[in-house]
């Protein structure tokens, strides 16, 4: 009778092969250890933490946890300094590097926001490895259906990290759409400093303004903790920036004009913050009392006081 009940077993199991259904770790009482040797596998997990825009925390069905790492994506470091040498068309400069630290901040926020706490799909590629060399599981993540890795490199959050998978090529060509269009952390390669102001009057030369940070997720409720969001704008040049009536826009048009009498002395840098305050050196507040800047991403206009556009950054 055991035998009967064993062949049966495998005749179900071949089955299922053959219908294309993957087992879970739940149906298959598996081990997260058992799961990454399984080829062409597809697992339900909850996403517990996210740690960084390409690494996760997850809980498998049974109760077992495990952490992820995005196959065949890389998004800028938050923890460690990034080099911008990596990313093609970035600088290898201090500029560039502080750009791409605010880009890796953007890309773990728009993580954070589509995956934390959600279940989605675990899915293994045969052609590469199961863990990486840190021991994390490398697989794609789908939720509501849609890859997020491949959603990062069409956004601009990551580029295509130079290993061996299935979807290459794939990637390659949305990398090179989102790097043609300046999204994402792209922008960071749009030029050395991020902008140019070419100044008149008694000025001589080139005067150079920058984004240097950008933080669109306050901690808690955006909308409560509107100071949280900010801005903050680095003078590379070698010429005082006389910003009066300069202003700052967001996607949706909300804008933020600086007062008569704000400047921007050479190397120095000036916080743009979205709440209330009083306004002091090195940090001037927008007045509104909720956010403005979208922590999925958005885009930053700085106009002169003639309202030529002189910076445009999309994060």
């Amino acid at each position: 009778m055991r035998t009967g009940i064993a062949l049966l077993s495998i005749a179900l199991l071949v089955t299922s092969g053959c219908l294309g259904f993957a087992p879970s770790v739940s149906d298959a009482g598996a081990t997260p250890q058992d799961v990454s040797n399984q080829d062409g596998t597809s697992v339900r997990v909850t996403v517990t933490e996210v740690v960084d825009g390409d690494t996760m925390k997850v809980k498998y069905t049974n109760g077992s946890r495990d952490t992820v790492r995005l196959l065949g994506v890389d998004t800028p470091e938050v923890y460690g300094s990034n080099t911008p040498d990596e990313f093609e068309g970035v600088p290898d400069t201090e500029a560039g590097a502080a750009c791409l630290g605010t880009a890796g901040e953007n890309a773990s926020a728009y993580a954070k926001a589509r995956l934390s706490g959600q279940e989605v799909s675990l899915v293994f590629d045969e052609t590469a490895d199961r863990r990486g060399y840190y021991g994390r599981l490398l697989g794609y993540v789908y939720v509501d259906g849609q890859s997020f890795n491949y959603d990062l490199i069409e956004t601009g959050h990551a580029r295509v990290y130079d290993s061996t998978f299935t979807e290459r090529e794939r990637y390659q060509t949305a990398e090179k759409d989102a790097r043609t269009a300046g999204r994402g952390l792209w922008s960071c390669a749009e030029s050395e400093s991020g902008g140019t102001m070419t100044s008149d009057g008694d000025n001589d030369g080139e005067t150079t303004i920058e984004i240097v940070r950008v933080h669109p997720d306050a901690d808690g409720n955006d909308n409560e903790n509107p100071n949280g969001e900010y801005v903050v704008f680095r003078n590379e040049g070698e010429q005082v920036i006389d910003l009066s009536g300069w202003s700052v826009a967001d996607a949706a048009d909300n804008e933020y004009t600086f007062p008569s009498g704000t400047t921007l002395e050479p190397d120095a840098e000036l916080t743009l913050k979205s709440g209330t305050g009083t306004d002091r050196e090195g940090t001037v507040y927008w007045g509104r009392n909720s956010a403005v800047w979208n922590n999925g991403g958005d885009t930053i206009t700085l106009r002169d006081a003639d309202g030529t556009v002189v910076l445009e950054r999309r994060y």
